[in-house]
């Protein structure tokens, strides 16, 4: 190929007569070497091939190279026989492949397959390697398509390659991968041009499947796959190639995402995984991804794509500690709308899942999790199969792998549209909420909301069990944790508000009156999230309990209106009386918050209440604990908080005096007056930690 193939000028065409001679005389000239072997360098006439009339006459191979004579190293008659390499060979092959490729503008397809079978026949005649001819032939087309043009010679090129893949698919696919990284014009087109040819673009795509799964080389070569797959896959029709391995391909990419998550080179910015739609992508990271939609899109499953664009799945795919997430994302999206690949997915994964590759195991085990939500593809295996390997997961070591055990248990109890298997699930749940890792906390609250939404849910049985459970998440430090917990009280006081309306005084009940405070307190959450969620479970507790506070409930959520909350804590006291002693003593914790909105609120929300409790209800000791509480707040580094706590201060002194029992405390900023012994109402200035308004958090304007 040292000439070039496309680099002699072409007369007329050149027949395949003329390369089946040329090919027969190779193999002639194979055979009398055997026979007896000639030490004349030179080459015999007879084997020189001819120009057919009217074709551009050519200079004999030998004028390009001089011949070499044979080595002295060459076996001895009677020993393996191996054929003399001489130029005058090479010089053949390089007219061959040259003859080729210039009757192939004229031959067409018919022409192209019976020229590349003789040029495969050739080069077998030559007694060597195949695969390694087939490598020089297709580097040869690589650096010339590029300069041919546009139409039948650039066609006429591609189906050389096209009918070398028909007979030798892996070796053209092992010839290109080195060239695909990075992958430049020529690479591409090539790769296209093969996509193109329904013959041959399900052998190829298997070769790179292999290639992919690191069957056959180095991680290089799975990188040049997911290039060469990526242009492969977004020729329309391509992907019906793919039927037989479509869930091993699938599985594959996900797989390659999960390795460059990991890696040290992970992606932290869109660029890592937005589309492309100028020029090559980005990086490995996009390429696999845009591979992956174009699997989708081609099946016919464009809802997927879009379900995982919608959700953020594909920025979770790809990023180092969201991985399996999106895996789980992909999973229930195709379970939505792709549930034809399902069952053979869900038997693909089976093997991985004991896998000792850490990127395949995780990536099956988010997959198995996520598949568990189809019915009809979780009857693959038994149920008892399922499960027992689903609490194995629970004893793992791995954090991991207990999150994906805990999912794929709410997943198998809960797809048949009725909660089962109870007795294993809800024990795993409820354990889960004392873990450390927040995905486990987090599913295990979701999986346990779900289970209230569905009919004849275990309400009472739950509201004990979450009776000393729940109230301490909802002052967990994780923002996720603090809204899961507070939206599945919500959730719990809806599914039992028949029970809390004719006034049972049951778990349920002692729980909403154990989780007020943290409630109130939580609707100035610095997470817009916790806060929100508090809010919604007020409104359901409103409801259930027939408050009738719900105005008050929204105003202290969006403007922190002091009267409003006044409004609320008179009817706690009115209703609670011996509840408020316990309303004062949780929020005397609230004290020494990190969060600046917390600690005020907290001195407002005592002050309101000992405003409007009775003398009798409080203790002295308690008085006492709250003023001290509240004194060390006057040297507070937040002025706002300073300003409450002085105000809230005076009211505690003022329900002490009212006791009898402020004598021997000393109260700074307090001068009683005789001639007022009624308590004032407390005068709190406005809060500067006003949380937005739904219009602000949408980005809308108010007037003006």
């Amino acid at each position: 190929m040292a000439g070039g193939v496309w680099g002699r000028a072409r007369g007329a065409p050149v027949g395949a007569l003329t390369l089946t001679a040329l090919a027969e005389g190779i193999r002639a000239s194979q055979g009398e070497r055997a026979a007896a072997p000639s030490k004349d360098p030179e080459p015999e006439p007879e084997l020189e091939p001819e120009a057919e009339p009217g074709s551009v006459p050519t200079n004999p191979p030998a004028a390009q190279e001089p011949c070499s004579p044979p080595h002295a190293q060459d076996p001895a008659p009677g020993g393996p026989h191996q054929p003399p390499q001489s130029s005058w060979e090479e010089g053949a092959l390089s007219d061959l492949a040259l003859y080729t490729a210039a009757c192939l503008e004229e031959a067409g397809v018919a022409g192209t397959q019976a020229t590349a079978l003789t040029l495969s026949s050739a080069l077998e005649a030559r007694g060597e390697r195949l695969e390694d001819q087939v490598h020089a032939l297709v580097r040869g087309l690589l650096a010339q398509v590029s300069g041919l043009a546009e139409g039948r010679p650039r066609r006429a090129a591609l189906r050389v390659l096209s009918s070398l893949a028909l007979e030798h698919s892996q070796d053209v696919v092992w010839a290109l991968l080195p060239c695909s990284l990075p992958l430049d014009r020529a690479a591409a087109e090539l790769w296209r041009s093969l996509s193109r040819n329904q013959r041959v673009n399900g052998q190829v795509l298997v070769q790179l499947l292999w290639a992919l799964k690191g069957a056959a080389g180095p991680k290089q070569e799975a990188l040049a796959a997911t290039r060469a797959l990526g242009e492969m896959l977004s020729v329309s029709g391509c992907v019906g190639a793919t039927r037989g391995f479509y869930p091993h391909l699938l599985l594959a990419l996900v797989t390659q995402l999960h390795e460059l998550a990991q890696g040290p080179h992970s992606p932290d910015t869109p660029k890592a995984w937005a589309p492309s739609h100028h020029g090559p992508p980005l990086s490995h990271t996009s390429c696999t991804v845009e591979a992956l939609k174009a699997l989708l899109t081609g099946d016919g499953s464009r809802m997927v794509v879009t379900c995982m664009e919608q959700a953020g799945g594909w920025r979770r795919l790809v990023g180092a500690h969201t991985h399996l997430e999106g895996v789980l994302l992909l999973a229930s999206a195709m379970v939505a709308h792709a549930d034809h690949h399902l069952r053979g997915l869900f038997a693909d994964l089976l093997p991985q899942l004991r896998s000792a590759d850490d990127a395949q195991r995780l990536t099956a085990m988010a997959f198995f999790t996520g598949l568990l939500q189809s019915w009809p593809t979780t009857r693959l295996l038994r149920e008892e199969v399922i499960l027992e390997r689903l609490r194995a997961w629970q004893g793992d070591p791995e954090p991991t792998v207990r999150w994906l055990g805990l999912l794929g248990l709410g997943h198998l109890a809960l797809n048949r549209g009725k909660v089962r298997h109870v007795t294993v699930l809800l024990p795993a749940l409820l354990g889960a909420l004392g873990e450390g890792d927040a995905r486990l906390v987090g599913a295990a609250l979701g999986a346990l909301r779900r289970i209230l939404l569905q009919p004849r849910a275990p309400v009472r049985c739950l509201s004990t069990e979450l009776g000393l459970r729940l109230p301490p998440l909802l002052d967990d430090a994780r923002d996720s944790v603090r809204a899961s917990a507070a939206g599945l009280l919500g959730t719990l006081v809806r599914r039992g508000q028949g029970g809390l309306r004719v006034g049972l005084r049951g778990p349920l009940r002692k729980l909403v009156l154990k989780s007020l405070v943290p409630l109130l307190l939580r609707l100035h959450d610095p997470s817009l999230d916790a806060a929100e969620s508090s809010e919604w479970t007020l409104a359901r507790c409103d409801r259930a309990l027939r408050w009738g506070l719900l105005e008050e409930v929204v105003t202290v959520a969006h403007y922190d209106s002091p009267e409003a909350l006044s409004h609320i804590c008179h009817r706690l006291v009115q209703w609670y009386p011996s509840h408020v002693p316990s309303f004062l003593s949780q929020t005397q914790g609230y004290l020494r918050s990190p969060e600046d909105p917390l600690r005020r609120g907290a001195a407002m929300l005592i002050g309101l209440l000992v405003h409007h409790s009775s003398p009798r209800h409080i203790s002295s000791d308690l008085l006492d604990s709250l003023f001290q509480g509240l004194g060390q707040l006057q040297s507070d580094r937040e002025l706002a908080v300073v300003a409450v706590a002085q105000v809230s201060s005076q009211q505690v002194a003022l329900l002490a005096r009212a006791q009898g029992c402020g004598r021997g405390l000393h109260f700074p900023g307090f001068r009683p007056s005789p001639t007022h012994p009624s308590r004032p109402p407390p005068v709190y200035p406005d809060s500067p930690f006003q949380r937005r308004s739904v219009a602000g958090r949408w980005g809308c304007l108010g007037p003006g």
